[in-house]
C-alpha cells in the first residue's frame, strides 16, 4: 500500500504515518510517498498515486489546519483513521545562536513557536516553507539561517540542535487523520479495523446551514444532545461563498452503523443545506487488540 505523506523525509507527518502504520499492524508492508505539501496529498489520492493519505488536521497550541478543512471539504474522501502525534519543536542551524538572522518553518511551527520567536530573536526574518523538514533542509545552505523542526531532522541534515524544547507550551499534540478515497475506504476499514464491537468510534460530518435563522445551529446540536451523542469537536470555517457564511465541521462519539447515530442524522439532514459525512473509524487509543 502507498501512503502519501507530506515531505521531504523527517516531516511530522512521516512520523505520524508510521505511528499510524505500527498501531494498524502493517509495519513493512507500506511505501511512503513524499509530497510537497497538503494539497499535494489530496491531489495524488485522486489521481491514484496513493492507496491512503496521512494529513495533519488540528494542533493543541496552533488549532486547526484549514487547508486540510478546506480539502476534506472539496475533494470526495473518507477518514479511516486517526493518530496523535507528540510533536516537540528544536531550532536547528550549521551556525550558533548569535549568527542567526533567518528562520524558518511550517506555518504551524512557527504559529507553535510566536511567543520563543518573539522572545528569543524579535529580529529574525521569518519565512514559510512547505514543511518542517523542507525548513531543516533549506537551513543547510548558510549558517544565519535556522529551522523549526524535530530533532529527529538535525541528523538527517547535518544540523546542530541550538535550541531544543521551544514550542511555546510543554505539551504540543497534533492530530493526524488517514484518508482514502469514498469508493475504496470501507474496504480498507473491514482490513485495518475488522468489525469488533469492542472497538470505540468517532464520526466526522461536515454541516452547511445555507441560510442564516435564530436558532439554526442550536436545533442541529440539539439533535446530538436529545440523542445522549458525545460531540468532541465543533468548528466552523467560511463557506467561501460571502462574508459570515460558515460550514460547520463535527465530530461525535460513535459509528455511522449505530441506530442512535443514524436516527440522528436522519433528523439533522433536513434542518441543512448540505451534510457530508467524512467517516466512522476507530479513534487513536481504541484500536482493537487483534491488530
Amino acid at each position: 500500500m502507498i501512503i502519501g505523506v507530506l515531505g521531504p523525509k523527517g516531516t511530522y507527518s512521516e512520523k505520524a504515518a508510521e505511528q499510524w502504520i505500527e498501531k494498524t499492524g502493517r509495519k513493512g508492508e507500506d511505501v511512503l510517498e513524499y509530497c510537497a505539501d497538503i494539497q499535494d496529498v489530496f491531489s495524488l489520492l485522486e489521481k491514484d498515486g496513493c492507496d491512503i493519505g496521512v494529513v495533519p488536521l488540528e494542533n493543541s497550541i496552533e488549532g486547526s489546519v484549514g487547508i486540510t478543512l478546506d480539502r476534506l471539504m472539496e475533494n470526495d474522501v473518507q477518514i479511516i483513521g486517526e493518530t496523535i502525534v507528540t510533536v516537540e519543536h528544536c531550532l536547528l542551524s550549521r551556525g550558533k545562536k548569535e549568527d542567526i538572522k533567518v528562520i524558518l518553518s511550517h506555518p504551524q511551527g512557527l504559529g507553535q513557536c510566536r511567543q520563543f520567536l518573539k522572545e528569543q530573536f524579535p529580529a529574525a526574518e521569518l519565512r514559510t516553507t512547505g514543511s518542517t523538514s523542507h525548513a531543516a533542509k533549506l537551513a543547510t545552505e548558510f549558517e544565519e539561517m535556522a529551522a523549526i523542526a524535530s530533532p529527529e531532522t538535525a541528523d538527517m541534515y547535518d544540523l546542530n540542535i541550538v535550541m531544543s524544547n521551544i514550542q511555546d507550551r510543554r505539551y504540543n499534540h497534533t492530530r493526524f487523520i488517514t484518508i482514502t478515497k469514498k469508493d475504496t475506504g470501507q474496504k480498507f476499514i473491514k482490513q485495518l479495523q475488522g468489525n469488533d464491537p469492542e472497538c470505540s468510534y468517532k464520526t466526522s460530518i461536515i454541516v452547511y446551514l445555507d441560510r442564516d435563522r435564530p436558532g439554526a445551529l442550536y436545533n442541529i446540536l440539539g439533535e446530538f444532545a436529545n440523542s445522549n451523542i458525545n460531540l468532541t469537536r465543533i468548528e466552523s470555517r467560511p463557506s467561501k461563498k460571502v462574508l459570515g457564511d460558515y460550514v460547520f465541521y463535527i465530530d461525535f462519539k460513535g459509528n455511522i452503523s449505530d441506530a442512535i447515530i443514524k436516527d440522528a442524522l436522519y433528523n439533522i439532514e433536513p434542518k441543512v443545506g448540505m451534510l457530508k459525512m467524512l467517516g466512522s473509524y476507530s479513534e487513536f487509543d481504541s484500536y482493537c487488540e487483534s491488530n
